[in-house]
């Protein structure tokens, strides 16, 4: 039942009247409609295929060759979709979510989830559709110079498949055995929740190496083609413009408009890489799950939700963690570079695949597995400020010079217990910058970055611009805090090792943080017992901990100058020198930007640079 529903939702996304209202482009309209499907549809509708849609839909290239090959696809007729229309408000919905697309700067074929992710829905549904088919693998042409197809040939329709589901043989195509597993295909990876592996070691060397011979079905549609297509253009060894380009919603409660934050983004944008990721993770759950199978919305209602089976590892907020553990940078790099072969031999005449070399081939494949396994596997999911409801920054905010050399942690201490959800999250985030504008009238949340329990990083002040979290050493390093009082016990070990682990090597790899940074607990600088007793012990297991002593600048007091001075400062008017106040609830106290400090002490006599 559950290929049928899912047949009939993807067919109603071509057919839906986009004169129709739409729901909010939220994740539980989409699993609304899947529910309303599934009373509707009777169990004979589950011999047809979902992919149906995505070859009957106007657009073709070779993402549609694609999805018409490894997914059985076959022309559709609107009028059988009749019997089982959606209401018109979920027609309107399944309208707006019919292709994944980015048009001068709004992402279109996407929606807001409960974990605050945005998820694009096609390659999630195409995802869980090759998992329903049973993760197939076709294997490709052991000879690499075997003529392509020739232009203008057909693919197979449905209506021609093999009895027991499987493609038929195809010039220079040849299909698996029916009874390949996932076990065949994907490796776990031990090390993958630990931070960027060493991916360039591992990856395809076309002159050392034969071509791939076989190409996963679930990799291909959700992942891999994606990936070798986007980077086509250039095969240099940089980063990629725009990969994993985040955006803004027009509004969080009914979201209708998603705006791109970077005007260069590609195609993968965290939007796709999320719903790609989710649809290659659920449709390898699909693929080992024996019937009778879970329905499809209770399924994406437990996966956005408390978790698949219970299990709260194995929900979106965990994503890149789980997608990490089903495969490898080598394994995902021959698929990349299997795909492309195959496409070259589904559309002979593409522009950008016509006429290329397997040696170029791999090296597509290996500079795209790199960036994602690197940019996107081996980092923490940040949320913008945007997606947790931010004010404006007050004032002018003051550039870093990056890199930096070091990093500060603290906790927040107030609010005290850790957030678990997203929800809880941006509330105290929002709580905090209330807190810091309002009470204490800062320019902003005083932190760069703050962790919460729920699996994601929240942007502060960012990458770019000088904090107020570390006295006098605000324009050194960057201020990192997890939510929750950590006096008496530790966070999460997912927060832990975002902190130890994931944050900073990316950071590290895009420029932003030297390589050798020191990382030290906010006591070490400022007479607090921040980020709390439980934590700094932790903190001094960590690699690049740093023993340190408090500064002779908070051991004396300042000019009498440099007090009114620091009472006067536009970031924090009631912080005064050796004894710093309290800034946030006894927490991130004495949180003066250096050149408050350093500049008054420079004068002589000591000079305030800020008016009285």
């Amino acid at each position: 039942v559950a290929q049928g529903v899912l047949w009939i939702l993807l067919g109603l996304l071509l057919w839906s009247d986009p004169g129709t209202a739409s729901l909010p482009l939220l994740m539980k309209s989409v699993i609304q409609a899947l529910a309303e499907l599934e009373q509707k549809a009777p169990a004979a509708k589950a011999s047809h295929k979902a992919s149906a849609w995505l070859l009957s839909a106007p657009s073709s290239g070779p993402h549609n060759h694609l999805y018409h090959f490894l997914l059985e696809a076959r022309s559709l007729d609107a009028a059988e979709l009749d019997p089982y229309s959606l209401s018109p408000e979920l027609q309107g919905l399944t309208k707006e979510v019919a292709r994944h697309g980015v048009r001068d700067g709004q992402e279109y074929g996407v929606v807001l989830a409960p974990d605050g992710s945005t998820v694009a829905v096609e390659p999630l549904l195409a995802g869980l559709q090759a998992g329903l088919q049973g993760r197939r693998v076709i294997n490709l042409p052991l000879d690499s110079t075997a003529a392509p197809r020739e232009a203008g040939v057909t693919f197979p329709d449905v209506a021609a498949l093999a009895p027991d589901g499987r493609v038929p043989s195809s010039p220079g195509l040849r299909d698996a055995a029916p009874d390949v597993t996932t076990a065949n295909i994907g490796t776990s990876s031990p090390d993958a929740t630990t931070g960027s592996p060493d991916v360039q070691a591992s990856l395809p060397d076309a002159k050392a190496k034969s071509p791939p011979t076989t190409v996963d079905s679930l990799l291909a549609v959700t992942l891999a083609g994606n990936l070798g297509l986007t980077f086509l253009p250039g095969s240099q060894s940089q980063s990629h413009p725009g990969l994993g380009s985040e955006g803004c919603w027009d509004q969080l409660s009914a979201p209708q408009t998603f705006r791109l934050l970077d005007p260069r983004a590609s195609l993968l944008t965290m939007a796709f890489l999320n719903g790609a990721l989710d649809g290659f993770i659920l449709g390898d759950y699909l693929s080992q799950t024996p019937e009778p199978r879970p329905s499809l919305s209770h399924l994406l209602s437990q996966y956005y939700g408390a978790g698949v089976a219970g299990d709260p590892g194995f929900r979106s907020n965990f994503r890149r963690q789980k997608g990490a553990a089903l495969t490898s940078a080598p394994i995902l790099a021959q698929q990349v570079w299997g795909t492309l072969v195959l496409l070259q031999r589904l559309e002979p005449v593409h522009p950008q695949l016509q006429h290329m070399s397997q040696e170029h081939l791999a090296q597509v494949a290996t500079n795209a597995t790199k960036e994602f396994t690197e940019a996107f596997l081996g980092c923490p999911a940040i949320h913008p400020r945007c997606r947790w409801g931010a004010a404006p920054y007050r004032g002018r905010p003051t550039p870093l010079q990056l890199p930096l050399g070091f990093l500060y942690v603290h906790h927040t201490y107030v609010p005290a217990p850790p957030c678990m959800d997203f929800a809880r999250c941006a509330a105290n985030m929002r709580s905090m910058q209330r807190y810091h504008q309002d009470t204490q009238d800062w320019e902003d949340i005083g932190y760069s970055f703050v962790v919460g329990s729920d699996g994601y990083v929240y942007e502060g002040r960012g990458w770019y611009w000088v904090g107020a979290h570390t006295l006098g050493h605000n324009s050194r390093g960057f201020g990192v805090a997890i939510v929750g009082n950590y006096t008496a016990a530790l966070p999460t070990e997912a927060a832990l090792r975002t902190v130890r682990d994931t944050l900073p090597s990316c950071a590290v790899r895009a420029g932003l943080l030297r390589p050798d940074y020191a990382l030290l607990g906010h006591r070490q600088l400022v007479r607090t017992d921040c980020p709390g007793d439980a934590l700094f012990d932790q903190l001094r297991t960590w690699p690049h901990f740093t023993a340190v002593s408090l500064p002779r600048l908070f051991r004396r007091p300042l000019h009498p100058a440099c007090n009114r001075c620091a009472s006067q400062a536009p970031y924090f008017p009631a912080v005064y020198s050796g004894n710093p106040g309290p800034a946030f609830a006894g927490h991130s106290a004495g949180s003066i930007p250096d050149p408050v400090t350093s500049a008054c002490a420079r004068g002589t006599p000591p000079t305030c640079p800020f008016p009285a």
